[in-house]
């Protein structure tokens, strides 16, 4: 080979070596914004989808909104991805985004839940079985039905079902609170025997554990089998693809959300519980990490691993 042969080639690989590394995303990319409605199974799926992206390069950021704000949020560009869309019990919060196309509903990442109202089995036998036995017995409920934050979707469909003649539930109110106000009051319910009617819902490692039974006879109220799905704000998957690879590919399973709410509901932090069960559980990353790199175009599933290991 000739010394001009040998020369071009180390020029090539120079100006290989000084090309700057292809980027995943944009710089403005980098901030993935979470929306978090104060419910443990957002909190622990958001703190699953968090620590990954700080592993990988981004800095994602939590600011905690009510559901409305939350789609305001996303339909403003204010944020970027909310994990938390319980269907059907949330189509009347979403659709409207949906329809003026601001948000996007870019996947399903849990099936298998549930969502209504539920009762102890003490109560249940004692006669309740459904919506409409609930009036028949006001008295031993106080007239109260227990929810959680004021703005819940699960809360606005009680309020309907109270203000329909046809439930018999003239006179009843509904106590909002939060999710650990309201389990606190079910709770010292259940250990006194008393009677008590309240949002219920699964994953949960709380009321998983307790002797309660769904109410029947809820139409098409948006109670019953659910499934939460993953939004983000418009044009996001085109603007940040890596991210919204990312995103687009999570999908948890009822026992992974039962352990890290379990944490959480112990005192845990979020970020922490997630990060302890991704540690526990590193075979679940993958799939996740498909299509995936670092925010600066590495390998994500060895940055992953360089981070649990710490």
């Amino acid at each position: 080979m000739t010394s001009t042969h040998r020369i071009l080639p180390l020029a090539f690989a120079a100006m290989l070596a000084a090309a700057p590394a292809f980027a995943g995303d944009a710089a403005s990319c980098k901030a993935v914004r979470f929306s978090d409605v104060g419910w443990t199974d957002i909190q622990a799926t958001t703190g699953i989808a968090t620590d990954i992206l700080e592993a990988i390069g981004y800095e994602p950021e939590i600011q905690v909104l009510s559901v409305p704000v939350t789609y305001t949020s996303l339909k403003n560009k204010d944020i970027d991805v909310f994990l938390g869309n319980w269907m059907p019990s949330m189509a009347g919060d979403v659709q409207p985004y949906l329809d003026d196309k601001s948000v996007e509903s870019i996947a399903m990442n849990l099936e298998g839940a549930g969502y209504g109202l539920v009762v102890p089995d003490y109560v249940a036998e004692g006669g309740v079985k459904s919506l409409k036995d609930i009036g028949k017995f006001k008295d031993k409920f106080d007239g109260q039905i227990y929810g959680i934050e004021p703005g819940n979707d699960g809360n606005r469909i009680v309020l309907d079902m109270i203000k329909d003649p046809a439930n018999g539930l003239e006179g009843f109110e509904l106590v909002e609170s939060s999710e650990a106000g309201m389990l606190s009051q079910a709770e010292k319910a259940i250990r006194n025997k008393d009677w008590i009617v309240f949002l219920g819902w699964t994953p949960h490692p709380v009321m998983g554990e307790m002797a309660i039974t769904y109410l029947d006879g809820m139409g098409d109220s948006g109670f019953g089998a659910a499934t939460v799905h993953t939004n983000v704000r418009a044009g996001y998957l085109d603007e940040c693809p890596n991210a919204g690879k990312f995103v687009s590919n999570l999908k948890f399973t009822l026992s992974a959300e039962n352990q890290i709410m379990d944490a959480i509901l112990k005192g845990a932090d979020a970020q922490a519980a997630a990060m302890d069960w991704l540690k526990a559980n590193p075979d679940a990353i993958a799939p996740w990490l498909e299509g995936v790199t670092t925010f600066d175009g590495g390998d994500a599933m060895a940055a992953v691993k360089a981070k649990l290991a710490m």
